[in-house]
């Protein structure tokens, strides 16, 4: 985990803006503490802060390029991420010629920059987000990975363009303003994770794919992948084989970091699969230290866990499972309600995630373990990704989701309103967000690559899927990104690595949800490496909170908040629905609000008040 931020302009001289950079390093210090450095030219200026993982010596940034050296114009590169294939390209680009400095991957991601153009990108695997200036020919290109692991906005501006890892960046620099009017609040009520767009007029974010390239031309975008669709030719024993090859190809490439490294531990099937691979992989170290590994629960759902929908059982019994049979050294965080209510943590949540999110008794948990963790570990492999790839989650198996003319992890709601439930009713009418949702999903569903030789079962589930791994996906890998600042962390998911989704993505239905069990091909795959009670439990997503104490403490804080009339969030709260809730034996439920909807007007609240956000509208 890293930052990048800079300015391009061909109307000022930004030789002279240390005080610029200075604000730029400032507002990325929680992404990369450790060091930094900056580079100032007429026309660009770049800004880097690291969290060393690969050649902590050697690999400083912003790199300039080799041709500086013989004064002619650089590429000068910013860059964030793990390139799992470096030592493949190094090995290539220096049988072309290139000369190599320093062990890091940065600098063969620059190299790779100085052969290829902007076209390296699509030679890179893994996970990234960069800035190259391009001096000779006066562009700034920006490139994101295949499945936006690393986030990457932009925005146009007076002088001319601007970037930064994170919005508040760009707020902090003065490049953009935090303005949200009833565009902003569609995209962040009606949770339909679009790509490209934020919550913030003016501001959007590179696509997982994609390069943004700024010149004297203007602003061009193109993308440099598309998840593809082919038909699938193998047989049933040689899939199985193939999608273990290339799991254990992803984790033998992860593994690799100059820093501490472990893995988050749920007892869940994928991130068990991760933990024994990269035992496998990584052994007892040198110094004869254990395979680290955490995980977290919640101390009340220890002794009280209530099976539901989404939870068949806590995770805290399959994890001793799975640490006594890999004999790692785990550590076990256990969240309280005061945890989750404590107002310090709830608003790093909403400032971290530069917006309210869906789940903040799970952000603030996930936060406080990434804070857990640092001191041993700077790296953490996780299972990410697996259930959106191989169809883990309810509605890839339950026919009314799949039925359902929606996102699908809106179908759990049954058409009640997840998120704004305690939106101003005028406000809720302008903003029409059924409306906002169903087109949004129309657009999705229309992108989904088919080979148009699919069933209309098979058509449907590769839309389902395409769903998760395009929007879903993306909310899942921003908490742990976003979350992990509090470590810092490095967050690494080899189930996201593009080889092994685009050969699964294109595995036909009957195969994927093999013996008509979720996740049925990847648990084939992996009969030998877990115990039974692992290999055949159930979906667990990552826990929430189930303590009564929990809701009865967001409605006394919802109270609170209700009563500040000079604070931003009174526009907003319909004022009838907030006293129903107040006064509703059942905590809201009879009056129709969700515990969702409760976390999201406390949200609302810190990010108006305390965040900076003007509202237009």
């Amino acid at each position: 985990m890293c930052g990048i931020g800079g300015i391009i302009s061909f109307s000022s001289d930004l030789g002279g803006r240390d005080q610029t950079a200075d604000r730029f390093a400032a507002a990325l210090h929680d992404r990369g503490p450790e060091s930094g450095g900056r580079w100032l030219g007429r026309h660009a200026l770049l800004v880097f802060t690291r969290l060393a993982v690969i050649d902590p010596i050697g690999g400083g940034q912003p790199m300039v390029g080799a041709d500086a050296e013989d004064g002619a114009e650089p590429a000068v590169l910013a860059y964030t991420g793990e390139i799992f294939n470096f030592v493949d390209l190094r090995r290539e680009l220096t049988g072309r010629g290139h000369r190599f400095i320093t062990g890091s991957d940065t600098e063969v991601v620059l190299r790779a920059f100085e052969e290829w153009g902007p076209a390296c990108a699509e030679r890179l695997r893994g996970m990234f987000a960069f800035a190259v200036w391009d001096a000779a020919k006066e562009q700034l290109h920006l490139i994101r990975d295949r499945f936006g692991i690393y986030p990457l906005h932009y925005t146009l501006t007076d002088e001319g363009f601007a970037f930064a890892s994170e919005p508040k960046a760009l707020f902090h620099t003065g490049q953009a303003r935090p303005v949200v009017d009833h565009d902003g609040l569609r995209e962040l009520l009606g949770y339909t994770p679009t790509p490209g767009l934020t919550v913030f007029r003016g501001v959007r974010e590179v696509m997982p794919g994609e390069i943004v390239t700024f010149g004297r031309d203007g602003l061009s975008r193109r993308h440099y992948w598309q998840l593809p669709a082919r038909e699938h030719t193998e047989s049933l024993s040689e899939t199985i084989r193939t999608v273990r090859e290339l799991l254990e190809d992803s984790i033998k490439r992860q593994v690799v970091s100059d820093v501490p490294l472990g893995v988050m531990l749920s007892g869940g099937l994928d991130s068990s699969i991760v933990s024994t691979l990269v035992d496998r992989e990584v052994g007892a170290g040198a110094g004869g230290d254990r395979l680290r590994t955490f995980s977290m629960e919640y101390g009340y759902n220890l002794a009280h866990f209530r099976r539901n929908e989404m939870h068949e059982s806590p995770d805290s019994p399959h994890v001793a499972t799975m640490v006594e049979r890999l004999g790692t050294d785990h550590s076990e965080l256990l969240v309280t309600t005061d945890d989750l209510m404590d107002p310090l943590e709830q608003l790093a949540v909403v400032s971290g995630m530069d917006r309210p999110v869906v789940g903040l008794d799970t952000h603030v948990a996930f936060r406080r373990l990434a804070a857990r963790m640092q001191p041993t570990a700077t790296v953490a492999l996780c299972g990410d990704g697996a259930d959106e790839l191989f169809g883990g989650y309810v509605w890839f198996q339950d026919p009314w989701y799949v039925r359902a003319k929606t996102f699908p992890w809106i179908g759990p709601f049954h058409g009640m309103e997840m998120y704004s439930g305690l939106v101003d009713r005028q406000l809720y009418q302008e903003l029409d967000l059924p409306g906002y949702i169903d087109q949004r999903c129309r657009e999705a569903i229309a992108e989904t690559p088919l080979t148009g030789t699919e069933t209309a079962e098979e058509r449907r589930m590769r839309e389902i899927t395409y769903l998760n791994l395009t929007r879903y996906l993306r909310t899942v890998l921003d908490r742990r990104d976003r979350m992990g600042q509090a470590g810092p962390l490095e967050g690494r998911v080899p189930f996201c690595d593009h080889l092994l989704v685009e050969y699964v993505y294109n595995i036909p239905w009957a195969m994927k949800n093999l013996d008509g069990r979720e996740k049925g091909l990847l648990r084939a795959a992996v009969t030998d490496l877990l115990p039974e009670s692992i290999l055949w439990r159930g979906k667990s997503p990552f826990p929430t909170a189930q303590d009564p104490a929990y809701r009865q403490s967001l409605r006394k804080q919802l109270q609170v908040i209700s009563e500040d009339k000079a604070s931003g969030i009174a526009g907003l709260l319909d004022a009838k629905r907030v006293e129903a809730v107040l006064s509703d034996p059942s905590e809201g439920l009879g009056a129709g609000v969700n515990r969702l909807s409760i976390e999201a007007a406390i949200q609302l609240y810190y990010w108006t008040t305390d965040c900076g956000v003007e509202l237009d509208f």
